[in-house]
């Protein structure tokens, strides 16, 4: 297979589906709702198989945990679907018009990106919110999952591509790449491929921003933090800080530093402490957290690393300033909180770290497209341009100016003959 030419009708299928109805695309996406669930069965029987394999190969007991797709992700998933097709249309809002001049009239109006590739690893879920955003948003879309969930992404896709075929969208809308050889394959198709994004390990995300002329959005890492004040409630504190890295210890949004104010550690460590050891989670902690209550020692490294695993980092701070330049320091810039019922120390915080998401008093699982109401994600952006944080339809698409005249000539103004007036509509 000639995988650039498979790729370029990729590309010419986009202004087709970037041109298709909110009712057409929606239609589809009711389509694979329910053809997910009348092949239930089939793709539980393939993740089964991923499953059995992944064992086999000794995958780590929180990845398989992400591997694992079962009627809970499918219940999940298909509530995602559903609120997708409830969610406004992005495509075609107009944003701005003005009038330059007399009969000639400036628009600026939302549009897909194009044609977006989807590189990931583990998550076969994820594979169904990617393509349920592209859809509705307009966009054409090439996945490539992980070997860890062959079978089950090559089921999931087959029945997704079928679906979106017989509700009418347009042919090649969507493709799908199994062999790893393929990833560079499309890492050199810059002519074809409008946006790139990777979901994954450091490494994996890093490989990719390296190695394209294609624009990339996401994240490489998910260092995030909470910093316990002085002034926080310490019961609520616990709860925020133990779902933060518990609920889904595998997840980018989990907190792996904790920073917590020196004046109640005392009080506050050993109420978390026994919390963890319920939830049997290490805690690496300073000489000053281990003065406290047991754990192993903390040094400089865990501050850079990302666990994905129940472990946990603690360092004291003498005041909110401190907790901000280490986490500014250290942090990906992904998701970071602070507990506090000071709403001057808590606006302090939440205006000087720079991250995609600052949060008060809840948990940094909450770093998600489908909890922010945008039906799903195809991931999370901490860069600065086009997109940040969860990226969900918003962030898929880009605008086109559209201007209407009459026999305008630019002549005119530049000779003096006409001039601009700029008016806001």
């Amino acid at each position: 297979m000639d995988l650039k030419a498979e790729i370029k009708k990729v590309k010419q299928a986009a202004p087709a589906l970037a041109a298709s109805s909110e009712e057409s695309r929606n239609k589809a996406l009711d389509a694979i709702c329910k053809a997910l669930l009348k092949h239930k069965e089939q793709i539980f029987a393939a993740n089964k198989e991923d499953m059995e394999q992944a064992e086999k190969d000794g995958v780590a007991a929180p990845v398989m945990k992400r591997l694992k797709f079962d009627e809970g992700k499918l219940k999940d998933v298909t509530a995602g679907i559903k609120d997708l097709i409830r969610l406004p249309d992005p495509l075609f809002q107009t944003q701005l018009t003005r009038e330059l001049d007399e009969g000639l009239t400036l628009q600026r109006v939302t549009c897909p990106i194009g044609v977006i590739g989807v590189i990931f690893e583990a998550r076969p879920d994820a594979l169904i919110q990617i393509s349920a955003l592209c859809i509705k948003s307009g966009n054409c879309v090439v996945l490539k999952g992980g070997s860890e969930t062959i079978r089950t992404n090559k089921t999931l896709f087959q029945i997704i591509e079928k679906a979106v075929s017989e509700a009418g969208l347009v042919k090649h809308c969507m493709m799908q790449l199994e062999a790893r050889s393929e990833i560079n394959e499309l890492l050199s198709c810059h002519e074809s491929v409008d946006l790139l994004i990777p979901r994954g390990s450091n490494a994996f995300v890093q490989y990719i921003m390296n190695n394209t002329k294609i624009p990339v959005m996401g994240h490489a890492d998910g260092i995030c933090h909470i910093y316990v004040d002085k002034e926080a409630d310490l019961e609520k504190a616990v709860a925020i800080v133990v779902d933060s890295k518990t609920q889904y210890v595998s997840a980018c949004n989990t907190v792996e530093t904790l920073l917590v104010h020196k004046d109640i550690l005392e009080e506050f460590m050993p109420m978390l402490a026994k919390a963890f050891k319920e939830k049997q989670v290490t805690l690496r902690g300073t000489k000053e957290i281990q003065d406290v209550v047991s754990c192993e020692a903390a040094t400089e490294k865990d501050y850079e690393t990302e666990y994905l695993d129940y472990i946990i980092s603690a360092k004291p701070v003498a005041n909110v300033d401190e907790a901000i330049d280490h986490i500014n320091y250290y942090g990906s810039h992904h998701t970071d909180c602070i507990v506090t019922e000071n709403a001057e120390t808590a606006k302090t915080f939440m205006n000087l770290v720079d991250s995609a998401g600052v949060y008060q008093n809840c948990s940094t699982r909450f770093a998600d497209g489908y909890r922010y109401g945008f039906g799903a994600e195809v991931g999370i952006s901490t860069g600065k341009l086009h997109a940040r944080g969860p990226v969900g339809l918003e962030g898929l698409v880009s605008y086109k100016y559209k201007l209407f005249g009459n026999g305008h000539i630019v002549d005119d103004y530049a000779t003096g003959k006409k001039s601009f007036h700029f008016k806001d509509k």
